[in-house]
């Protein structure tokens, strides 16, 4: 059975990440306040982003992996900046930082 990974953007300008087996249905349910605790208390939402899969469960490690990106990372993804990925995915803490730099 095929899945969805989709990245809404709430009222607050928050992203919210989720998967689904029915993305329209999904979508619709956000809106009604029958979604996530995020979305309902940040309505309307806006869907700003989708990947298809073959199988629920790899949209579901998908979902899972974007969950744990930073919002620049989240925005570049959603404005096809593929190449601005790699960079995003550098550790940004600077005692982190400081350390392999030196």
């Amino acid at each position: 059975m095929s899945g969805f990974m989709y990245i809404l953007e709430c009222s607050d300008g928050s992203y919210y990440t989720g998967s689904t087996k029915d993305l329209d249905k999904r979508i619709v349910e956000h809106q009604e306040g029958k979604g996530a605790n995020h979305t309902r208390l940040r309505l309307p939402v806006k869907l700003v982003y989708v990947e298809e899969y073959l199988r629920i469960d790899s949209a579901f490690y998908r979902e899972k992996q974007i969950q744990g990106w930073r919002r620049e990372k989240k925005e570049a993804l959603i404005n096809g900046e593929l190449g601005k990925l790699p960079g995003l995915a550098e550790c940004q803490n600077d005692t982190h930082y400081r350390y392999f730099k030196e």
